[in-house]
C-alpha cells in the first residue's frame, strides 16, 4: 500500500547500505570483507595495557572465495 512521506535528511549510507522509501519486492545489498590483524589489535576500553613480544600475522590465504556471494541476488 502506498504511503505518503514527509521530508527526510540523509547524513550518510555506507558503501554497503540501503536507503529505500516506498514499495519494494527485494533488497539484498552485498559485500564482502577480510580482516587481518595482530595480537592485540582490536582491544577497546579505557586503560587497556598490551603487553605481547614479537607478533606475527600469517596472511597466507590459499582458497581464492571465502565468501560466495554469486547466487545471493
Amino acid at each position: 500500500m502506498p504511503a505518503i512521506v514527509g521530508a527526510i535528511q540523509v547524513i550518510n549510507v555506507s558503501s554497503s547500505g540501503i536507503f529505500h522509501i516506498g514499495d519494494v519486492y527485494k533488497i539484498a545489498p552485498i559485500s564482502t570483507a577480510k580482516t587481518f590483524a595482530g595480537s592485540g589489535s582490536f582491544n577497546t576500553g579505557d586503560r587497556v595495557s598490551v603487553y605481547n613480544g614479537t607478533s606475527q600475522v600469517s596472511v597466507y590465504d590459499p582458497d581464492t572465495v571465502d565468501q560466495p556471494i554469486l547466487f545471493n541476488l
